[in-house]
């Protein structure tokens, strides 16, 4: 150290100064000195220029003063407390260590000298205030002064680690906030574990109606792991060709039920299951109502990529389509196209909307809008109720905790279904799910339900049971730039009178018609073909005669094509609610020869008699029309579809449609809740055949009131 440098100060003096005027604590005395003098203080301030020592004084005069010092803070300038002569009790070294804002204060106090109350204590000197502070007393003690009497020491370093700790504790709680909006480009991955999927009886329909087993099958699980990810498309300029800017650069083009160009945001979750269990239980032998307690197992994988699209203005769901691929013992694969609400649980979905969030990390947002997420909060939405029950660590992370209950399922009775919710701030999904559900009819999983709920059950679910749970967590996030904007209108969206039929192509045929109007010209053998022949089955078939000459319809017919043979199965009702069907082949125009009789039965099941509730359609005709429009429905008109390239159909695809109207007994428990509903009328086209090695099939489902797809489902095994 250079003499016009040496200090009388020590060097934890030094660094306790460095600290109040904000420097580093680094360095030898030297340096010290340099950084202090470089800040602005004195030589004097710095113990370099001779100090005189002043006189003890006695403990009598001091000990309050010492005990009960006045600290002046008003001002917020650099404190530069005057310096202490020589005679202070001596505090060898105080060594503390400041980092940033992320780190806590650590300080230690080594070998101090405490001083007695009946040994003498130097009296505190007046400060000459360089700083400028205002003293609130005479003799006002300045915050160094304190520092450097060695019980004050103590506190002092007490305070600081007090207080660091403090910091800490705040600055590491969870704060409240509310949902991230999506963006386009966003993309998690995640785990997928604990996953147990079980249905019984009429619910295996879910499943097994994707494939064709001769096994009498009354119960199946699946056990499933694996890892997901979900993401939002982030549309380039070749979707907005329709569109006079790029100002909704990032949605995608999407052709809804009716075949129209909507803009949406496309939502695209991926599900490997690498370890894939299926367990399935057959019925008894020695008794049909009951299933075996054997089971059969098979290990496998399997591939599932669910694709939604939600509308840009009104955010309606467009479309949900399902690709999926199954290998387990065999192969299988298939699409399942839904427009409109739909999609893996398919009827489930339509009967509560929210239900789908079951399926994929929860979109923060659709649960709870914009409400704020904090301890206690609580709301309802899209049919869920949630509440945020406080925080719980995930790994080393604290995170927000939300419940939420269906309430759809609850007050209609039908089972119950759960989600556990741990969320954090800048994740727009939840960062982990898990999910609990039992949909069942059974009265013991009933308990408290009114009659009403209860009958309306029986009548909304199937026979058996339904239970899932599965866990999602987080591994990575990667966040998109351009928020979503839903709300917002474009060029070329269609408008309603695009979308809904004119009165004059609609039929009212529900008061007095006999069938739904057929009048195809691309078909051989149309319906009105197939009802004229009845009139020749008058020996075979007298119980469709007399029920249709006797105010009766047909509420379900099907064609099959033969080349030049058509095979008519009807399935007819009478004004008395008798019902039956027949099958008989139409060869040619309606005669004698030309109309076949194949075969006929009754229905044990109770169909409904009712034209009131029968509403006007399309002709099918009309309908069979705008499906072969290749640039509305282009994948219909392929080999994997319904027509030939040539406008015709395939000769394996079979046409029919479904007349269904509310019965007295449903209809009095749909009154006690709401309003009785219309009838509804589908029609359907499938095709099944056999190609390069996979058989293959194809069905279609449209409403016949407007022409609208429903959606579709293509299955190919080998």
């Amino acid at each position: 150290m250079s003499d016009d440098l040496k200090s009388s100060l020590t060097a934890a003096k030094l660094k306790a100064l460095c600290i109040l005027n904000d420097l580093p604590t680094s360095g030898n005395k030297s340096e010290l000195v340099a950084r202090l003098l470089d800040s602005g203080l004195t030589k004097s301030e710095l113990g370099i220029e001779a100090t005189v020592a002043e006189p003890v004084a006695s403990i009598n005069e001091t000990t309050e003063a010492a005990i009960q010092p006045s600290l002046s803070l008003e001002d917020e300038d650099t404190l530069t407390p005057d310096v202490e002569p020589i005679a202070e009790p001596q505090v060898t070294e105080i060594r503390s260590s400041v980092g940033t804002d992320d780190d806590i204060l650590d300080a230690e106090v080594l070998d101090a000298e405490f001083v007695s109350l009946e040994e003498e204590v130097k009296a505190p000197k007046t400060s000459t205030n360089p700083a400028g502070l205002r003293s609130s007393a005479g003799d006002a003690t300045t915050l160094f002064d304190m520092v450097k009497q060695p019980k004050f020491a103590a506190v002092f370093i007490v305070i600081l680690i007090l207080g660091a700790g403090t910091w800490y504790y705040f600055n590491n709680q969870l704060e409240p906030f509310t949902a991230d909006k999506l963006r386009y480009g966003d993309e998690m991955t995640y785990t997928i574990s604990d996953g147990d999927f079980m249905a019984s009886d009429g619910f295996l329909d879910l499943v097994l109606d994707q494939f064709e087993t001769e096994d009498d099958i009354c119960k199946l699980r699946l056990l499933f792991s694996g890892v997901g990810q979900l993401a939002i498309t982030n549309g380039d300029d070749s979707q907005l060709v329709s569109q006079s800017t790029l100002d909704r650069k990032g949605v995608v083009s999407t052709k809804g039920g009716q075949g129209m160009d909507w803009l949406t945001v496309e939502s695209v979750s991926n599900y490997d299951l690498s370890d894939l269990t299926i367990q399935r239980q057959l019925t008894s032998i020695l008794n049909s109502d009951i299933c075996s307690s054997s089971k059969a197992s098979v290990t496998g994988s399997a591939n599932l990529v669910s694709t939604q699209w939600t509308e840009l203005r009104d955010r309606a769901s467009i479309g949900t389509a399902v690709d999926w691929n199954l290998a387990v013992e065999d192969n299988f694969q298939g699409n399942l196209m839904t427009f409109g609400v739909g999609g893996i649980l398919g009827e489930l979905e339509t009967l509560s909307p929210g239900f789908s969030m079951l399926l994929q990390p929860v979109e923060l947002q659709e649960l709870l809008a914009t409400d704020y997420i904090d301890d206690g909060a609580s709301g309802s939405r899209l049919g869920w109720d949630w509440r945020v029950l406080g925080t719980e660590k995930l790994g080393s992370t604290d995170m927000w905790k939300i419940v939420a209950t269906n309430q759809d399922v609850q007050e209609l009775c039908l089972g119950s279904a759960s989600m556990t919710l741990l969320v954090e701030e800048g994740n727009p999904w939840a960062t982990k799910q898990t999910v609990n559900v039992v949909i069942s009819g059974s009265d013991s999983n009933r308990q408290g339900c009114s009659t009403t709920t209860k009958l309306l059950g029986d009548y909304v679910l199937p026979d058996g049971e339904l239970t899932m749970t599965h866990t999602f967590q987080k591994s990575s996030l990667n966040r998109g730039s351009k928020g979503l904007e839903f709300g917002l209108s474009y060029d070329a969206r269609p408008q309603a009178n695009e979308l809904s039929p004119s009165d004059g192509d609609l039929n009212n045929w529900g008061p007095n018609g006999e069938h739904m109007p057929d009048n195809s010209l691309i078909r051989t053998n149309n319906l009105e073909q197939a009802v004229d022949c009845l009139q020749y089955l008058q020996s075979s078939a007298s119980g469709a005669v007399a029920a249709i000459d006797d105010g009766g319809y047909v509420w379900r017919a099907i064609d099959q094509q033969f080349s030049d043979n058509t095979q008519w199965n009807l399935s007819w009702i009478a004004s008395d609610d008798i019902a039956g069907w027949v099958t008989f082949n139409v060869t040619g125009a309606p005669s004698q020869e030309n109309c076949q009789f194949d075969q006929k039965g009754s229905y044990d099941e109770t169909v409904s008699y009712n034209r009131d509730f029968i509403p006007r359609v399309l002709n099918i005709s009309t309908i069979e029309e705008s499906l072969l429009d290749s640039s509305r429905f282009p994948s219909l008109s392929s080999d994997q579809g319904l027509f030939t390239n040539a406008g015709a159909y395939h000769p394996e695809t079979r046409v029919g449609y479904l007349v269904v109207v509310p019965g007295s007994g449903i209809n009095t428990i749909l009154t006690n809740i709401g309003d009785a509903t219309d009838g509804a009328c589908t029609v359907d086209m499938s095709r099944e055949w056999t190609e390069d090695g996979w058989d293959k099939r194809f069905n279609l489902i449209a409403d016949a009131t407007d022409g609208r797809i429903i959606g579709w489902n293509y299955v190919m095994s080998a």
